[in-house]
Protein backbone atom coordinates (compact mmCIF):
# COMPACT_ATOMS: atom_id res chain seq x y z
CA UNK A 1 0.00 0.00 0.00
CA UNK A 2 1.47 3.21 -0.91
CA UNK A 3 1.47 5.96 1.75
CA UNK A 4 2.88 9.20 2.38
CA UNK A 5 4.85 10.71 4.81
CA UNK A 6 4.93 14.59 5.58
CA UNK A 7 8.01 16.28 7.63
CA UNK A 8 8.94 20.05 8.54
CA UNK A 9 11.42 21.52 6.35
CA UNK A 10 13.35 24.41 7.80
CA UNK A 11 15.28 25.67 4.04
CA UNK A 12 17.97 28.51 4.44
CA UNK A 13 17.08 32.12 2.83
CA UNK A 14 19.42 30.91 -0.22
CA UNK A 15 17.67 27.50 -0.43
CA UNK A 16 14.16 29.33 0.12
CA UNK A 17 15.28 31.66 -3.31
CA UNK A 18 16.17 27.63 -5.02
CA UNK A 19 12.67 26.59 -4.47
CA UNK A 20 11.55 29.40 -5.10
CA UNK A 21 13.15 29.33 -8.78
CA UNK A 22 12.24 25.29 -8.89
CA UNK A 23 8.76 26.29 -8.23
CA UNK A 24 8.23 29.02 -10.88
CA UNK A 25 10.42 26.60 -13.81
CA UNK A 26 7.79 24.00 -13.27
CA UNK A 27 4.65 26.31 -13.21
CA UNK A 28 6.09 28.04 -16.27
CA UNK A 29 6.79 24.22 -18.33
CA UNK A 30 3.09 23.02 -17.03
CA UNK A 31 1.38 26.20 -18.20
CA UNK A 32 3.11 25.71 -21.47
CA UNK A 33 1.84 22.43 -21.97
CA UNK A 34 -1.82 23.30 -20.94
CA UNK A 35 -1.44 26.39 -23.55
CA UNK A 36 0.22 24.07 -26.18
CA UNK A 37 -2.40 21.17 -25.75
CA UNK A 38 -4.95 24.03 -25.68
CA UNK A 39 -3.92 25.03 -29.47
CA UNK A 40 -4.20 21.68 -30.51
CA UNK A 41 -7.54 21.37 -29.77
CA UNK A 42 -9.01 24.92 -31.38
CA UNK A 43 -6.96 23.80 -34.39
CA UNK A 44 -8.30 20.24 -34.45
CA UNK A 45 -5.40 18.57 -34.10
CA UNK A 46 -4.38 15.96 -32.30
CA UNK A 47 -2.82 16.61 -28.90
CA UNK A 48 0.97 17.15 -28.75
CA UNK A 49 2.39 13.14 -27.06
CA UNK A 50 4.24 13.19 -24.02
CA UNK A 51 7.78 12.96 -26.07
CA UNK A 52 6.94 15.64 -28.13
CA UNK A 53 6.46 18.37 -25.23
CA UNK A 54 9.13 17.20 -23.32
CA UNK A 55 11.43 18.19 -26.21
CA UNK A 56 9.88 21.56 -27.10
CA UNK A 57 9.37 22.64 -24.16
CA UNK A 58 12.34 21.39 -21.93
CA UNK A 59 15.66 20.38 -23.88
CA UNK A 60 14.97 23.17 -26.97
CA UNK A 61 13.51 25.89 -24.75
CA UNK A 62 16.54 25.86 -22.86
CA UNK A 63 18.13 26.81 -25.54
CA UNK A 64 16.25 29.96 -26.05
CA UNK A 65 16.64 33.03 -25.24
CA UNK A 66 12.96 33.25 -23.58
CA UNK A 67 13.61 29.91 -21.40
CA UNK A 68 17.30 29.64 -21.09
CA UNK A 69 17.03 29.54 -17.35
CA UNK A 70 15.11 26.49 -17.32
CA UNK A 71 18.49 25.32 -17.41
CA UNK A 72 19.13 26.14 -13.59
CA UNK A 73 16.77 23.78 -11.85
CA UNK A 74 16.55 19.65 -12.10
CA UNK A 75 15.33 18.30 -15.27
CA UNK A 76 13.41 16.06 -13.26
CA UNK A 77 11.08 18.59 -11.91
CA UNK A 78 10.27 19.81 -15.40
CA UNK A 79 9.69 16.08 -16.44
CA UNK A 80 7.27 15.88 -13.50
CA UNK A 81 5.51 18.80 -14.32
CA UNK A 82 4.52 17.65 -17.74
CA UNK A 83 3.04 14.33 -16.13
CA UNK A 84 1.14 16.04 -14.15
CA UNK A 85 -0.33 17.77 -17.24
CA UNK A 86 -0.65 14.46 -18.54
CA UNK A 87 -2.51 13.06 -15.49
CA UNK A 88 -4.84 16.01 -15.30
CA UNK A 89 -6.06 15.27 -18.80
CA UNK A 90 -6.66 11.81 -18.26
CA UNK A 91 -8.44 12.04 -15.26
CA UNK A 92 -10.73 15.25 -17.01
CA UNK A 93 -11.61 12.85 -19.87
CA UNK A 94 -12.12 10.09 -18.08
CA UNK A 95 -14.47 12.34 -15.62
CA UNK A 96 -16.27 13.78 -18.69
CA UNK A 97 -16.89 9.47 -20.34
CA UNK A 98 -18.30 8.79 -16.56
CA UNK A 99 -14.85 6.66 -15.76
CA UNK A 100 -14.04 8.42 -12.76
CA UNK A 101 -15.84 8.12 -9.34
CA UNK A 102 -16.73 11.76 -7.28
CA UNK A 103 -17.82 15.43 -8.70
CA UNK A 104 -17.24 16.25 -12.33
CA UNK A 105 -13.56 17.60 -13.09
CA UNK A 106 -13.00 20.69 -15.14
CA UNK A 107 -10.19 21.34 -18.38
CA UNK A 108 -6.83 21.59 -16.32
CA UNK A 109 -6.18 25.16 -15.69
CA UNK A 110 -3.05 27.28 -16.18
CA UNK A 111 -1.25 27.67 -12.67
CA UNK A 112 -0.61 31.19 -11.06
CA UNK A 113 2.53 32.28 -8.98
CA UNK A 114 -0.13 33.47 -6.57
CA UNK A 115 -1.45 29.94 -5.68
CA UNK A 116 -2.09 29.01 -2.14
CA UNK A 117 0.39 25.23 -3.03
CA UNK A 118 2.93 25.59 -4.55
CA UNK A 119 5.20 21.75 -5.38
CA UNK A 120 7.91 20.46 -6.95
CA UNK A 121 8.30 16.38 -7.22
CA UNK A 122 12.02 14.73 -7.70
CA UNK A 123 11.78 10.87 -8.28
CA UNK A 124 14.77 8.57 -8.04
CA UNK A 125 15.98 9.61 -11.21
CA UNK A 126 16.89 13.37 -9.50
CA UNK A 127 19.38 10.94 -7.64
CA UNK A 128 17.90 13.18 -3.96
CA UNK A 129 19.64 11.56 -0.87
CA UNK A 130 19.23 11.39 2.94
CA UNK A 131 22.90 11.89 4.21
CA UNK A 132 23.74 10.18 7.34
CA UNK A 133 23.45 13.76 8.79
CA UNK A 134 19.91 13.45 8.00
CA UNK A 135 19.46 16.03 5.99
CA UNK A 136 17.23 16.00 2.69
CA UNK A 137 19.80 16.84 -0.02
CA UNK A 138 18.18 18.19 -3.39
CA UNK A 139 19.58 18.71 -6.60
CA UNK A 140 20.56 22.44 -7.18
CA UNK A 141 18.68 23.11 -4.07
CA UNK A 142 21.62 22.03 -1.47
CA UNK A 143 21.00 20.08 1.96
CA UNK A 144 17.30 21.28 3.56
CA UNK A 145 16.75 20.21 7.44
CA UNK A 146 14.23 18.40 7.93
CA UNK A 147 12.58 17.95 11.46
CA UNK A 148 12.16 14.50 11.66
CA UNK A 149 9.92 12.90 13.77
CA UNK A 150 10.43 8.94 13.32
CA UNK A 151 12.26 6.74 11.08
CA UNK A 152 10.87 5.84 7.17
CA UNK A 153 9.66 1.77 7.02
CA UNK A 154 11.19 2.26 3.46
CA UNK A 155 12.76 3.50 1.09
CA UNK A 156 11.19 6.25 -0.78
CA UNK A 157 10.48 6.19 -4.11
CA UNK A 158 10.03 10.25 -4.53
CA UNK A 159 10.08 13.22 -2.60
CA UNK A 160 7.71 15.91 -3.10
CA UNK A 161 8.77 19.50 -1.34
CA UNK A 162 5.56 21.34 -0.79
CA UNK A 163 5.05 25.04 0.30
CA UNK A 164 2.01 25.94 2.00
CA UNK A 165 -0.42 29.18 2.16
CA UNK A 166 1.01 30.05 5.27
CA UNK A 167 4.70 29.91 4.21
CA UNK A 168 5.81 26.51 5.39
CA UNK A 169 7.79 23.94 3.97
CA UNK A 170 6.71 20.47 3.52
CA UNK A 171 8.89 17.51 2.43
CA UNK A 172 6.50 14.18 1.42
CA UNK A 173 7.96 11.14 0.83
CA UNK A 174 6.10 8.40 -1.28
CA UNK A 175 6.68 4.80 0.69
CA UNK A 176 5.77 1.44 -0.25
CA UNK A 177 4.56 -0.36 3.43
CA UNK A 178 5.07 -4.39 3.67
CA UNK A 179 1.37 -5.59 4.06
CA UNK A 180 2.83 -8.31 5.96
CA UNK A 181 4.67 -5.65 8.36
CA UNK A 182 1.25 -4.19 8.81
CA UNK A 183 -0.65 -7.24 9.83
CA UNK A 184 2.34 -7.48 12.20
CA UNK A 185 1.50 -4.23 14.68
CA UNK A 186 -1.85 -4.99 14.64
CA UNK A 187 -2.82 -6.99 16.84
CA UNK A 188 -5.97 -9.13 16.14
CA UNK A 189 -9.08 -8.07 18.06
CA UNK A 190 -12.62 -9.58 18.77
CA UNK A 191 -14.88 -6.47 18.51
CA UNK A 192 -16.54 -4.95 15.91
CA UNK A 193 -18.38 -1.49 16.68
CA UNK A 194 -20.82 1.24 14.49
CA UNK A 195 -20.10 4.89 14.41
CA UNK A 196 -22.88 7.46 14.43
CA UNK A 197 -21.59 10.80 13.37
CA UNK A 198 -23.09 13.79 14.78
CA UNK A 199 -22.08 17.51 15.93
CA UNK A 200 -22.98 17.79 19.30
CA UNK A 201 -21.08 14.37 20.13
CA UNK A 202 -18.42 14.06 16.71
CA UNK A 203 -19.18 10.32 17.44
CA UNK A 204 -21.00 7.87 19.03
CA UNK A 205 -20.11 4.44 19.55
CA UNK A 206 -22.12 1.22 19.60
CA UNK A 207 -20.81 0.31 22.66
CA UNK A 208 -22.54 3.55 24.17
CA UNK A 209 -19.11 6.19 24.09
CA UNK A 210 -19.28 9.53 23.40
CA UNK A 211 -16.67 11.46 22.01
CA UNK A 212 -17.23 15.29 22.25
CA UNK A 213 -16.83 17.44 18.76
CA UNK A 214 -13.45 19.84 19.63
CA UNK A 215 -15.20 22.46 17.38
CA UNK A 216 -11.68 24.08 16.34
CA UNK A 217 -13.21 26.52 14.04
CA UNK A 218 -15.58 27.60 16.42
CA UNK A 219 -12.93 28.03 19.43
CA UNK A 220 -11.11 30.25 16.59
CA UNK A 221 -13.41 32.18 14.91
CA UNK A 222 -12.59 35.54 17.09
CA UNK A 223 -9.24 35.41 15.99
CA UNK A 224 -9.49 34.58 12.62
CA UNK A 225 -12.39 37.32 12.61
CA UNK A 226 -9.75 39.79 14.12
CA UNK A 227 -6.78 38.54 11.58
CA UNK A 228 -9.52 38.78 8.37
CA UNK A 229 -10.43 41.80 9.40
CA UNK A 230 -7.27 43.49 9.42
CA UNK A 231 -6.24 41.75 6.19
CA UNK A 232 -9.78 43.64 4.62
CA UNK A 233 -7.97 46.57 5.74
CA UNK A 234 -4.26 46.61 4.14
CA UNK A 235 -3.89 48.17 0.49
CA UNK A 236 -4.23 45.75 -2.54
CA UNK A 237 -0.39 44.75 -3.56
CA UNK A 238 1.25 46.06 -0.54
CA UNK A 239 3.69 44.20 1.82
CA UNK A 240 1.39 44.85 5.03
CA UNK A 241 -1.47 43.00 3.22
CA UNK A 242 0.98 40.28 2.45
CA UNK A 243 2.11 39.68 5.65
CA UNK A 244 -1.70 39.97 7.10
CA UNK A 245 -2.73 37.41 4.54
CA UNK A 246 0.09 35.08 6.15
CA UNK A 247 -0.99 36.17 9.01
CA UNK A 248 -4.74 34.79 8.27
CA UNK A 249 -3.67 31.41 6.65
CA UNK A 250 -1.20 30.44 9.75
CA UNK A 251 -4.61 30.57 11.63
CA UNK A 252 -6.58 28.39 8.92
CA UNK A 253 -3.71 26.13 9.40
CA UNK A 254 -3.65 25.75 13.12
CA UNK A 255 -7.35 24.89 13.00
CA UNK A 256 -6.80 22.43 10.36
CA UNK A 257 -3.83 20.89 11.85
CA UNK A 258 -5.84 20.26 14.97
CA UNK A 259 -8.61 18.93 13.51
CA UNK A 260 -6.58 16.53 11.36
CA UNK A 261 -4.53 15.58 14.47
CA UNK A 262 -8.09 14.73 16.09
CA UNK A 263 -8.67 12.37 13.77
CA UNK A 264 -5.66 10.75 13.37
CA UNK A 265 -6.14 9.53 16.63
CA UNK A 266 -9.26 9.23 16.87
CA UNK A 267 -9.12 6.46 14.11
CA UNK A 268 -6.28 5.31 15.19
CA UNK A 269 -7.66 3.95 18.27
CA UNK A 270 -10.91 2.73 16.72
CA UNK A 271 -8.86 0.24 14.11
CA UNK A 272 -6.65 -0.75 16.85
CA UNK A 273 -9.56 -1.74 19.36
CA UNK A 274 -11.97 -3.36 16.60
CA UNK A 275 -11.41 -5.86 14.48
CA UNK A 276 -14.46 -4.36 12.02
CA UNK A 277 -15.78 -1.01 11.77
CA UNK A 278 -19.33 0.48 10.75
CA UNK A 279 -20.22 4.09 9.59
CA UNK A 280 -23.43 5.56 7.75
CA UNK A 281 -22.71 6.72 4.26
CA UNK A 282 -23.46 10.37 5.24
CA UNK A 283 -24.46 13.24 2.11
CA UNK A 284 -21.90 15.68 3.33
CA UNK A 285 -22.08 17.60 -0.02
CA UNK A 286 -26.10 18.13 0.42
CA UNK A 287 -25.98 18.77 4.22
CA UNK A 288 -23.30 21.13 3.51
CA UNK A 289 -25.65 23.26 1.78
CA UNK A 290 -27.57 23.35 4.93
CA UNK A 291 -28.03 26.34 7.83
CA UNK A 292 -25.49 23.92 9.71
CA UNK A 293 -22.79 24.02 6.57
CA UNK A 294 -20.36 25.99 8.92
CA UNK A 295 -20.52 23.61 11.75
CA UNK A 296 -20.76 20.34 9.31
CA UNK A 297 -17.27 21.75 7.92
CA UNK A 298 -15.87 21.97 11.06
CA UNK A 299 -16.36 18.54 12.03
CA UNK A 300 -14.62 16.92 8.85
CA UNK A 301 -16.87 14.32 8.62
CA UNK A 302 -15.91 13.31 4.92
CA UNK A 303 -11.92 13.58 5.96
CA UNK A 304 -12.70 11.53 8.66
CA UNK A 305 -14.60 8.54 6.97
CA UNK A 306 -11.54 8.55 4.32
CA UNK A 307 -8.89 8.25 6.75
CA UNK A 308 -10.73 5.55 8.54
CA UNK A 309 -11.08 3.77 5.36
CA UNK A 310 -7.64 3.51 4.52
CA UNK A 311 -6.37 2.83 7.87
CA UNK A 312 -8.92 -0.03 7.87
CA UNK A 313 -7.64 -1.12 4.13
CA UNK A 314 -3.65 -1.06 5.46
CA UNK A 315 -4.33 -3.13 9.13
CA UNK A 316 -6.72 -5.91 7.14
CA UNK A 317 -9.81 -4.38 9.45
CA UNK A 318 -13.15 -4.86 7.93
CA UNK A 319 -14.98 -1.15 7.14
CA UNK A 320 -18.53 -0.91 5.87
CA UNK A 321 -20.98 1.91 5.17
CA UNK A 322 -24.07 1.85 5.56
CA UNK A 323 -26.51 3.48 3.20
CA UNK A 324 -27.83 6.80 3.81
CA UNK A 325 -31.17 5.91 3.45
CA UNK A 326 -31.38 3.19 6.21
CA UNK A 327 -33.60 3.96 9.44
CA UNK A 328 -31.06 4.38 11.87
CA UNK A 329 -32.67 7.23 13.59
CA UNK A 330 -36.33 6.03 13.66
CA UNK A 331 -35.86 2.07 14.10
CA UNK A 332 -35.61 0.65 18.00
CA UNK A 333 -32.80 -1.36 17.84
CA UNK A 334 -34.37 -3.45 20.62
CA UNK A 335 -37.06 -5.08 18.56
CA UNK A 336 -36.61 -3.70 15.39
CA UNK A 337 -40.01 -1.49 15.11
CA UNK A 338 -39.93 1.76 13.31
CA UNK A 339 -41.14 4.43 14.83
CA UNK A 340 -40.96 6.96 12.02
CA UNK A 341 -39.18 10.08 11.66
CA UNK A 342 -38.33 12.17 14.35
CA UNK A 343 -36.85 16.37 14.76
CA UNK A 344 -33.05 16.93 15.32
CA UNK A 345 -34.14 18.59 18.73
CA UNK A 346 -35.48 14.93 19.72
CA UNK A 347 -32.34 13.46 21.53
CA UNK A 348 -34.26 10.76 23.42
CA UNK A 349 -37.49 8.83 22.82
CA UNK A 350 -39.23 5.60 23.70
CA UNK A 351 -40.37 2.91 21.46
CA UNK A 352 -44.69 2.23 21.18
CA UNK A 353 -43.64 -1.38 20.65
CA UNK A 354 -41.50 -2.59 23.34
CA UNK A 355 -41.19 0.73 25.66
CA UNK A 356 -37.91 0.94 25.86
CA UNK A 357 -36.18 4.30 26.19
CA UNK A 358 -33.10 5.18 23.36
CA UNK A 359 -30.67 7.89 23.67
CA UNK A 360 -30.92 8.85 19.63
CA UNK A 361 -27.21 8.71 18.80
CA UNK A 362 -26.48 5.38 20.69
CA UNK A 363 -29.56 3.84 18.93
CA UNK A 364 -28.45 4.99 15.59
CA UNK A 365 -25.19 3.91 16.62
CA UNK A 366 -26.23 0.04 17.08
CA UNK A 367 -28.73 0.32 14.22
CA UNK A 368 -25.36 0.78 12.14
CA UNK A 369 -23.86 -1.65 13.32
CA UNK A 370 -26.24 -4.69 13.30
CA UNK A 371 -27.14 -3.23 9.21
CA UNK A 372 -23.89 -3.54 8.18
CA UNK A 373 -23.78 -7.21 9.82
CA UNK A 374 -20.67 -6.54 11.95
CA UNK A 375 -20.28 -9.80 14.23
CA UNK A 376 -16.71 -11.17 14.88
CA UNK A 377 -16.70 -15.30 14.93
CA UNK A 378 -14.11 -16.98 17.05
CA UNK A 379 -11.30 -16.86 14.87
CA UNK A 380 -11.67 -13.08 14.53
CA UNK A 381 -12.72 -12.75 11.15
CA UNK A 382 -15.91 -10.75 10.32
CA UNK A 383 -18.78 -12.23 8.75
CA UNK A 384 -19.18 -9.75 6.35
CA UNK A 385 -15.77 -8.24 5.20
CA UNK A 386 -16.10 -5.62 2.19
CA UNK A 387 -13.04 -4.38 0.57
CA UNK A 388 -12.56 -0.61 0.83
CA UNK A 389 -9.81 1.02 -1.37
CA UNK A 390 -7.06 2.48 0.51
CA UNK A 391 -6.93 6.79 -0.15
CA UNK A 392 -3.69 7.73 -1.87
CA UNK A 393 -3.64 11.28 -0.01
CA UNK A 394 -1.57 12.72 2.35
CA UNK A 395 -0.83 10.45 5.04
CA UNK A 396 1.29 12.42 7.40
CA UNK A 397 0.72 15.36 9.31
CA UNK A 398 0.61 18.59 7.30
CA UNK A 399 0.35 21.03 10.03
CA UNK A 400 2.91 22.17 13.00
CA UNK A 401 3.49 19.03 14.21
CA UNK A 402 5.87 18.03 12.10
CA UNK A 403 5.14 13.75 11.68
CA UNK A 404 3.58 11.85 10.42
CA UNK A 405 0.65 9.43 11.94
CA UNK A 406 0.39 7.31 9.20
CA UNK A 407 0.62 4.38 12.15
Amino acid sequence: MRLRYAFRLDPTSGQRIALARAFGCARVVYNDAVAARERARAAGEAFPTAAVLSRTLVTEAKKTRERHWLGGVSAVVLQQALRDVETAYRNFFASLKGQRKGPKLGAPRFKSRKDARQSVRFTANARWSIPAAGRLNLPKIGEARVRWSRALPAVPSSVTVIKDAAGRYFASFAIDTDPAADAARMPASDQAVGIDLGLTHFAVLSDGTKIDSPRFLRRAEKKLKKAQRELSRKQKGSKNREKARVKVARAHARVADARREFHHQLFTRLICENQAVAVEDLAVGGLARTRLAKSIHDAGWSQFVHMLAYKAQRYGRTFVKVGRFEPTSQVCSTCGHHDGPKPLDVREWTCTACGTTHDRDHNAAINIKQAAGLAVTACRAPIRPEHIPAQREEAGSHGIRTGSRAA
